[in-house]
């Protein structure tokens, strides 16, 4: 059963930020994808089964996360809420259509420097759009859950499930054939480290939550 989060201090707040979060999310999956450098791990994990059976990776991203959200109901249910749904729903659709419209704009990157000039902000948005949600604590993404399900459970720090979350998808897509690059371990090593750096320093701020409060999930 989804947890009731309307019970929450400052909710329509927390709503605002998730959605900004989950907006700029697409936007930087995007831009991922226009830097042709790889993908962060888990969209690179989509791709590579959406080229495999011939399906948009944003079609097959609802289905993986049908898959991910049934271990998140069985060891994370107090991570459930709106938050979850928008992002399981929402994001695979709006890089879809960022990079039908940025595409033609921005052109094909052809030299090294042209793909690192769009990767580096894709890591900065990535990384600040799931602090942004998971810090609103309106519902974490099924497969963000992932991470978090781990560091309650066994008590590393986050900045390390996070890294293995994601090291297990680049190893996947690369057994399936997936493209992995720069961008992939850049993401498989750095998010993790950023997304803890923008949550102390940002969303905590912007959201208007304590230290405590922030991502404390039950």
């Amino acid at each position: 059963m989804i947890k009731d989060y309307f019970s929450k201090e400052n909710m329509p707040r927390r709503v605002f930020w998730m959605c900004i979060g989950i907006l700029i999310m697409g936007l930087g999956v995007g831009l991922f994808k226009l830097a042709l450098l790889g993908n962060d791990p888990s969209t690179a994990l989509v791709i590579a089964i959406g080229d495999r059976i011939g399906i948009d990776f944003s079609i097959v991203l609802i289905v993986v996360n049908c898959l991910y959200f049934f271990v998140e109901l069985a060891f994370g249910r107090s991570m459930i809420g709106i938050g979850t749904i928008i992002n399981w729903f929402f994001v695979g659709p709006i890089a879809s259509a960022f990079t039908r419209v940025a595409g033609p704009l921005l052109g094909t990157p052809e030299t090294l420097l042209q793909k690192i000039l769009l990767m580096v902000p894709g890591i900065l948005i990535l990384s600040f759009s799931c602090a942004l949600y998971q810090t609103a604590d309106v519902g974490i993404a099924p497969y963000d859950s992932l991470s978090l399900m781990l560091a309650k459970k066994v008590k590393p720090s986050y900045f390390w499930c996070r890294i293995f979350t994601d090291s297990i998808c680049v190893i996947i897509a690369f057994a399936l054939g997936g493209l992995i690059g720069l961008g992939t371990l850049v993401c498989a090593l750095g998010l993790g480290p950023f997304i803890t750096i923008f949550t102390n320093h940002a969303a905590k701020q912007l959201i208007g939550v304590s230290h405590k409060q922030g991502g404390d999930h039950d």
